[in-house]
């Protein structure tokens, strides 16, 4: 019975030496279960970046101006168109046109017009101040709108056209550069035409017109030359202009 009972005690005390050992070499993840693979690396801390705030648009002020700036200003004033004119004997001649535009080419206003041209004249013959019949739509224009710009035939001497800085409306233009144009008919085919620019602004200012001369003949008339009488019809012409 002893030996029994010593037997049991040696077995049991082995278990308890057995077990403690396992526990020693037994880490604790072990005992839970738990499993790492030694060589898998520590995922680092990830700090992710704070969404930076939108920066706002700066708001552009437009620039102050006055509504003076904004809109052209009026031209005051008047504009003078001066020439000689020395009349001429004989048909198909003596017709003259004298008008302004703007710079892109659109008619102003007519200051003259020889009255048999606009008056009908033009229909029968359409070499007469042929230029200007075109620029103005004379075959448009009403009986009125004729007998605003139609005069008569004048008297040898100096001629002035003033143009008092209105459209064909009667408004007022704005400042600015304008054409100035002086056709005159010498004879049946032949003209001659004077143009050049004038600013309307804030002072005086003045300009010559460039000259130009067209010479035609027909089976009836021969050309005129640079010798002929009939170039001395209209010219020098000077434009000034006063506010």
């Amino acid at each position: 019975m002893k030996r029994v009972i010593i037997v049991f005690i040696l077995v049991v005390s082995c278990i308890f030496l057995f077990a403690c050992a396992n526990d020693i070499d037994t880490p604790a993840d072990a005992q839970t279960g738990a499993t790492e693979s030694p060589d898998a690396p520590e995922e680092p801390t990830r700090n992710e970046p704070a969404t930076p705030e939108p920066t706002p648009t700066p708001t552009l002020q437009p620039e102050q101006q006055s509504d003076e700036a904004d809109e052209p200003v009026p031209a005051t004033g008047e504009v003078v168109i001066s020439f000689e004119y020395t009349r001429q004997t004989g048909p198909a001649s003596n017709q003259h046109a004298v008008w302004i535009e703007d710079m892109d080419g659109n008619l102003i206003n007519t200051l003259f017009a020889s009255r048999w041209t606009a008056n009908g004249g033009f229909a029968t013959r359409p070499d007469s101040i042929a230029m200007w019949a075109e620029r103005a739509g004379l075959a448009e224009m009403s009986s009125d709108e004729v007998d605003a710009v139609a005069g008569a035939t004048p008297s040898t001497g100096m001629q002035h056209y003033i143009w008092y800085l209105t459209d064909l409306n009667g408004d007022t233009v704005p400042q600015g550069d304008y054409m100035f144009f002086v056709e005159g008919t010498l004879r049946w085919k032949n003209y001659v035409l004077y143009s050049g620019v004038i600013t309307v602004g804030e002072s005086s200012s003045t300009a010559q017109g460039n000259v130009f001369f067209h010479y035609e003949g027909s089976e009836r008339y021969a050309a005129l030359t640079s010798d002929s009488p009939e170039n001395n019809m209209i010219g020098p012409v000077t434009v000034k202009f006063t506010p």
